[in-house]
């Protein structure tokens, strides 16, 4: 009897124990801005049948994205920035319109934001 109990604490602080972790990346996810959720989807959209590279993009054989797979990331990156607080204005002058350096500082604050969520729920 002794040992059916203890075997019934054990399962139970096991199944409490896993149930915590989903609750925290639960949180972790529910803590994300409406533009870092666009600029995961748009990420996440590359590897659609369509928005694959196409032969002659793999034939280059560089690590660099397509044009026309930047300017699927170029709507939700320039959403991202522009929660920030930074102006049209702004963005435009810091990166001239090169749809790299506006993926590049979205990735940036995109990284940042998930640092500060992950310190957020550490403590």
């Amino acid at each position: 009897m002794k040992k059916l109990f203890l075997s019934a604490v054990f399962a139970a602080l096991t199944l409490a124990s896993c149930n915590n972790e989903s609750v925290a990346v639960n949180t972790a996810e529910s803590m994300k801005t409406p533009q870092m959720e666009n600029f995961d989807k748009a990420f996440k959209s590359l590897g659609d049948p369509q928005n694959r590279p196409t032969e002659e993009e793999r034939k280059r054989n560089t690590s660099e994205l397509s044009n026309r797979r930047k300017a699927l990331l170029v709507p939700a990156s320039k959403e991202l920035i522009l929660s920030t607080g930074v102006t049209e204005a702004e963005m435009t002058r810091k990166t001239g319109g090169d749809m790299s350096q506006i993926i590049v500082w979205a990735t940036q604050i995109y990284m940042q934001k998930s640092n500060e969520i992950r310190k957020n729920i550490k403590s």
